[in-house]
């Protein structure tokens, strides 16, 4: 599965539990990671265009917690929360993620999320893995247009990129 942005976005299965999504960036492997993780970077990219992040709190630290939460432009909100469980910087980052309230519901119980970055010629292939603590949380989270609201996720994190390499 793939889906197109201003860049190719992939989208694969590598087990029975997990989703792998794989893309690269024009930018240097630190760069992507700081956006990844900075509490000044991270609303300006991470989520649906429209949607207003009103909550970003970030303690990167192994055994630190980070939280997020929209304003949706649907209306309502969605948060999600987690812990960060390693941090090697900028190569990798595992950390728990669990949606709030209704969303729980709908995107399936925690997950532990491992980011790689791998820098070749400046440039900077990411893999962000989820492991589910099933195969039926896996495809419930795949049945919500996961993909398409990634990809758009990621070409905001490329725009980005390119205004803080400027």
């Amino acid at each position: 599965m793939t889906q197109q942005g201003s860049s190719t976005l992939q989208v694969t299965r590598p087990s029975e539990r997990e989703i792998a999504m794989t893309r690269v960036f024009n930018a240097p492997r630190q760069l992507v990671f700081d956006a990844w993780t900075s509490p000044d970077h991270l609303p300006r990219w991470f989520g649906r265009g429209g949607d207003e992040m009103i909550v970003c709190d970030i303690d990167l630290r192994v055994g630190g917690t980070w939280r997020v939460v929209w304003r949706l432009r649907e209306g309502g909100e969605m948060g999600m929360h987690g812990e960060y469980r390693e941090i090697d910087r900028p190569a990798r980052l595992v950390s728990t993620e669990t949606f709030e309230g209704d969303y729980t519901e709908v995107m399936g119980t925690e997950t532990i999320n491992t980011l790689v970055l791998e820098e070749h010629d400046g440039k900077t292939t990411m893999t962000s893995t989820s492991l589910y603590k099933s195969q039926e949380d896996r495809d419930r989270a795949l049945g919500t247009g996961m993909e398409g609201g990634a990809a758009e996720t990621f070409d905001r994190l490329e725009e980005l990129l390119q205004t803080l390499a400027s």
